[in-house]
């Protein structure tokens, strides 16, 4: 799943409304996995991107992986809380499917600034009758209002893992993401994790350059991806966990042989805060 955060709040602080006539990310995302929730601005962006970076199909069903693979992990390791921001156009295993099959009674909280997507979650995403489930419409840059509505669900006091997957990356550097996942691990409780997956500035650099600038030409949105050391520093103060911060195609369980010299430029990393 992947979030699509607005370039910028109106002047009124509002919310976008929905338009079908402006390339949005959730529905190029959902066109580039063999998704039918998209439109025809969505279709032609999407189209222009692959010509600069045709693995992205091959990407994001990567990260599908890596999402279901991670949520697992931690739900073996106890956690029965997640925060998935930058939910996205649900579809299979999603968060909540795949923590409650672990553990029936765990609790998840979808955030989304899409109202589509928004739409699709209250339809589709429905709990287990031993666990709940919640929506907020929120942008990834307001962690008032989103922890005021996890907290609805979620009990801070406890631990939370933060799932920001394929997100980050739409964070200007002006705007300073770095804090913001300082202030949003500061406010939870030891124990969270924080599990991020970013596009990469120096995996196969070029053809990642090629993939912004399609992008950034294609969208209403601004696409940032980030080296290594900027991608780490999401993770100061917090303990990554044995796999450490890797590209994608070397992730555990994404076939690395297979994917080497592929071109997925993305980083994934999960970390717990002690």
């Amino acid at each position: 799943m992947t979030q699509d955060p607005q370039v910028a709040m109106t002047a009124a602080g509002s919310l976008p409304e929905f338009d079908t006539s402006v390339a949005n990310a959730a529905r190029m995302w959902n066109y580039w996995i063999g998704g039918k929730d998209n439109f025809s601005a969505d279709r032609e962006a999407a189209q222009k991107v692959l010509e600069a970076m045709p693995e992205l199909p091959l990407i994001a069903k990567m990260l599908r992986r890596f999402l279901i693979n991670t949520v697992d992990e931690l739900a073996a390791a106890g956690i029965r809380q997640f925060l998935d921001i930058g939910t996205g156009l649900p579809t299979a295993d999603n968060t909540h499917n795949v923590a409650q099959r672990a553990a029936p009674e765990s609790a998840i909280v979808y955030v989304d600034y899409d109202p589509v997507v928004i739409s699709h979650a209250r339809a589709l995403l429905t709990s287990s009758p031993a666990g709940k489930t919640d929506f907020i419409r929120a942008d990834l840059r307001d962690w008032a209002t989103i922890s005021a509505g996890a907290q609805r669900t979620l009990d801070f006091r406890r631990p939370v893992a933060v799932l920001l997957i394929a997100v980050l990356h739409f964070i200007l550097d002006a705007e300073d993401p770095h804090r913001l996942i300082s202030e949003m691990m500061a406010d939870l409780a030891p124990g969270s994790y924080l599990v991020i997956a970013h596009a990469a500035s120096d995996i196969e650099p070029g053809a990642a350059a090629a993939m912004s600038r399609s992008y950034n030409a294609s969208s209403a949105l601004t696409i940032t991806p980030r080296d290594r050391a900027q991608v780490a520093r999401f993770f100061a103060g917090l303990e990554l966990t044995d796999a450490g911060l890797l590209p994608l195609a070397q992730w555990s369980g994404s076939s690395r042989g297979a994917l080497a010299g592929s071109g997925l430029s993305c980083y994934c990393g999960i970390a717990r805060k002690p």
